[in-house]
């Protein structure tokens, strides 16, 4: 029992409250702001940790040697010694008045388009085709996918050798009972630029299509079964479904294709060489660069020259990210967003 007298005098000590020091040599709690702040330099500690060698790579391999060629191309340089010659804006404004340099650009647009336009909707279809269960399925996508992993110097020399006139297309052409059908595939200017685009299609097909699988993948099934159980036929399913979905791969993948259109130099360079790829309206960029630039002793044009093919491709780059990337973009970035 507790004697009433003292329960009286019995206090009831409050705890401490946050902040406020308890005993000797205790020691104040910090503040919520002050553990915000913590963590905030405990994150970028740990981005700056992790993204640093990445970041170090692109600066020396990428961002450095573009702002060098920038500035190189503001000089006649022959590629050895200090520039010293200084030429201003003038290598810049030739490029531009060169109407081989238009006429390449030119050739790029029409690659870009031309990929885009033959590559998807056959990858597409081949892609939906193997994404079906079928014997030999396996086979079917390693053979799709070999020539991407192929050189493109054993592409273009194999290419180069059965497109040529006396080569083993016309060859078949003829015996097969077609001569009217044989052309100069790789001299004349209103084939040789398909014949370009028919070499790309085969070699770089097989990417789209195993990028387009590797997306049909992430599809749940439960979708198409719901769409069969009202009734959707299978190019409903396809049209309603599979494509919108499929929809952000598509994407990413035509945005890699034209960057990579923009840039096509080897193959070109490989079956037309620097000369013949002008004639036969072949010609890109990257091969004007190379014929007026490191050919020609003219190292500082070159520069100039990739300093525009960079531009052209940053624009474009940019551009496509605002206008068809962005709503791919921000639905991956939810954190932070209001």
């Amino acid at each position: 029992m507790v004697d009433a007298s003292r329960e009286g005098s019995l206090a009831v000590t409050p705890p401490p409250e946050r902040g406020t020091a308890v005993g000797d040599g205790a020691r104040t709690a910090p503040s919520p702001a002050r553990r915000r702040g913590q963590a905030d330099w405990r994150k970028r500690l740990e981005i700056g940790v992790l993204a640093g060698p990445a970041i170090l790579m692109f600066v020396t391999f990428v961002l450095f040697p573009v702002l060098l060629a920038a500035y190189y191309g503001f000089f006649r340089w022959k590629g050895f010694g200090p520039p010293t010659d200084f030429a201003g804006l003038d290598n810049y404004l030739t490029i531009f008045r060169d109407s081989t340099f238009i006429d390449a650009l030119q050739h790029n647009a029409v690659i870009v388009v031309l990929s885009l336009v033959l590559q998807g909707p056959a990858a597409v279809l081949l892609a939906l085709l193997l994404n079906q269960k079928m014997r030999g399925r396996s086979l079917v996508r390693v053979l799709i996918f070999v020539p991407y992993v192929v050189s493109e110097v054993i592409v273009g020399t194999g290419w180069g050798l059965m497109l040529q006139t006396n080569g083993a297309v016309n060859d078949l052409l003829v015996k097969a009972g077609f001569p009217e059908w044989t052309v100069d595939w790789l001299s004349d200017p209103k084939v040789a630029i398909w014949s370009l685009m028919l070499i790309i299609t085969w070699k770089y097909i097989g990417f789209a299509v195993i990028l387009f699988l590797a997306g049909l993948q992430s599809i749940p099934e439960e979708l198409f079964e719901a769409a069969a159980i009202d009734g959707a036929t299978y190019w409903q399913t396809q049209r309603r479904i599979t494509l919108p979905l499929l929809g952000p791969t598509i994407r990413i993948w035509a945005f890699l294709s034209m960057i990579g259109a923009l840039q096509l130099f080897d193959l070109v360079y490989i079956i037309w060489g620097q000369y013949v790829a002008s004639t036969a309206g072949t010609s890109t960029m990257a091969t004007y660069m190379v014929a007026n630039g490191r050919n020609a002793g003219n190292y500082g044009f070159g520069n100039a020259v990739a300093v525009v093919l960079f531009l052209i491709s940053l624009v474009l780059a940019l551009t496509y990210q605002r206008f068809v990337l962005r709503r791919d973009t921000e639905g991956a970035l939810t954190e932070g967003k209001k």
